[in-house]
């Protein structure tokens, strides 16, 4: 059997999505560390894997690919057994999932990911903290929330797209709003506070994808207390 590797960090948000939809649905696989805070991402031997220097990439056989939602549809297309709710093969619903897969470069990441970047971990990249970027993405993440909470949450399933079972832009998006983690707690509840809808999603997801779940982001929530540890430290007087 031909082996599927992994390249990913876990504190990327859509290398957790990939690793997760594996273990959901037991694809065995070879998961190859890449350590962005190290720079790995950005060796010579990383980038003959995925040139544009960013997590997750795969290698399966001879084939290569990198970004995560293309990799998630060829995951889910790629192996047999795949569930249908994961990718359907229903023309209409497959053409919405990869509208709303669409939207979430556009809006949700590009909202989530630039907040946290310009507000907190730019100097971690060697770049400095950008507070207008920061408002200006923030903007884009609440009006992002509202999408979702408004719109792609529409319907009787508890699941994006109004679905009863979660799908691989379930595991797309929510793995982003995880991310949020990374801010301060009250700053974290401003911003997704106001949309129960979506508090109750994330909820619906983590509970319908237990004990993987929790198992994928424990990186995420080592990296958060790390980072706490060093803020503290630099902090203290004399230190």
């Amino acid at each position: 059997m031909t082996t599927l590797k992994i390249y990913a960090d876990r504190v990327s948000q859509p290398a957790r999505a990939v690793i997760l939809f594996c273990r959901l649905n037991g694809i065995e696989f070879e998961e190859v560390e890449i350590d962005i805070f190290k720079g790995v991402h950005l060796s010579p031997e990383y980038k003959e894997i995925n040139p544009m220097e960013q997590v997750p990439a795969i290698v399966h056989g001879e084939f290569k690919l990198f970004e995560s939602h293309a990799i998630l549809i060829y995951l889910a297309s790629a192996f047999p057994g795949i569930a249908d709710h994961w990718y359907p093969a229903d023309l209409f619903k497959r053409a919405k999932t990869h509208s709303l897969l669409d939207w979430h470069h556009n809006n949700l990441r590009r909202g989530a990911m630039g907040y946290l970047l310009h507000l907190k971990l730019a100097p971690l990249f060697g770049v400095p903290l950008n507070p207008q970027a920061a408002a200006e993405c923030r903007r884009i993440l609440e009006a992002s929330l509202w999408r979702i909470d408004s719109f792609w949450l529409q319907g009787t399933g508890n699941f994006l797209l109004g679905n009863d079972r979660p799908s691989i832009a379930d595991l797309s998006l929510v793995s982003e709003i995880m991310q949020l983690q990374m801010l301060e707690e009250d700053d974290r509840n401003q911003i997704v506070g106001p949309f129960k809808k979506v508090q109750q999603w994330i909820e619906d997801v983590k509970n319908a994808t237990q004990p993987h779940f929790d198992d994928i982001h424990a990186v995420l929530f080592e990296a958060i207390a790390k980072m706490k540890e060093q803020q503290a430290n630099s902090s203290v007087p004399g230190s």
